[in-house]
Parts: structure tokens; sequence; C-alpha cells
């Protein structure tokens, strides 16, 4: 059943055989301790898009990043929507997916998970629909990771490190 729970290390091996991919996965790394300096570290991300699909193969091109769900509660600092709101705008690389697509290569949505359990429910069930089809109605699968940043980020990081020309 998807989404599939997965190791970042798995994830590199499994989809980093290009330097375009090595390129994106990198990004996400990055992507990942950003959110680690700013207080996110409860809950978990899908992965999904051109880069866990054999994309090359199927549409004949790179993929162009990563699509990225995370599922969090916000950090202890940011206690009121008003402290959220400030985080947001002082952070337009890390919240407005344009621009975290042009420094970290991620596609980047959240979901609040101290939000009421039928939002939370709403929000899973849209990014599921959205993220576990193809375009034309192809079912594809989703994966999960932990969002805390661990060994494995710097396990995969170690990986991407010794390939040599992916």
């Amino acid at each position: 059943m998807s989404p599939f729970a997965a190791t970042l290390l798995q994830t590199a091996q499994l989809f980093c055989g290009s330097r375009v991919r090595v390129a994106i996965f990198r990004g996400l790394l990055e992507y990942r301790r950003t959110l680690a300096s700013l207080g996110f570290s409860e809950g978990f991300q899908w992965l999904s898009g051109s880069f866990t699909e054999d994309i090359e193969r199927l549409e004949g091109r790179d993929p162009k990043d990563v699509d990225l769900v995370t599922f969090c509660t916000p950090p202890a600092h940011c206690q009121t929507p008003a402290d959220i709101q400030a985080l947001v705008v002082g952070n337009p690389e890390v919240f407005i997916p344009l621009r975290a697509k042009a420094r970290f290569h991620c596609d980047p949505y959240f979901v609040n998970l101290l939000l009421h359990p039928v939002n939370t429910v709403s929000q899973t069930r849209y990014w599921f629909g959205l993220f576990s089809h193809r375009r034309g109605g192809l079912w594809k699968g989703l994966l999960q990771v932990p969002l805390a940043v661990s060994q494995d980020d710097v396990d995969s990081e170690t990986f991407l490190s010794g390939l040599s020309n992916p």
C-alpha cells in the first residue's frame, strides 16, 4: 500500500542514477537541513513526481524536481498563526514552490498536523489523490521518509559522494 516507507539511503540508491537525479537529491537533502534549522523535526515527508518514476524511459526526459509534501507540526517557536505567517514570509525560498524549485529542486507543500482532524484528512486525501497518479490517471506509488534529519541523511550524502559519474 502506498505510501511506501523508505529511508533516504534506499531512495538515493534506487533513484540517483544520473547527474541530474543526484543534483535533485542533494537539493532535497539541503531542503531538509533548512527545514530542521527552522525548527521542523516532527512528522514525515511524501516524495513523488517525475523523480520517483522512470521518467527518462516513460517520457524521454530528465526529472525536473522532486514533489514533496511535508506532514509536520509547526516549530515550537510558532505557536500562533501570526508566528507561522512570519516564518513563511521570512523564508520564501523554503515555502514558495517556485522559489524552492529554483534553490532546492523541490516542489514543496505542507500539511500542519495540528489542524482539526477533518482538515488533516481532507488535505491528506487531496495530496494522495494528486501524487498517487500520473497524468492520464495511471496509478503510481509515493515514498514516505521521516522528517527529522538523522544519520540517514548523512549516509545518503556519503552514498552520493561515492558515486562516480552516475
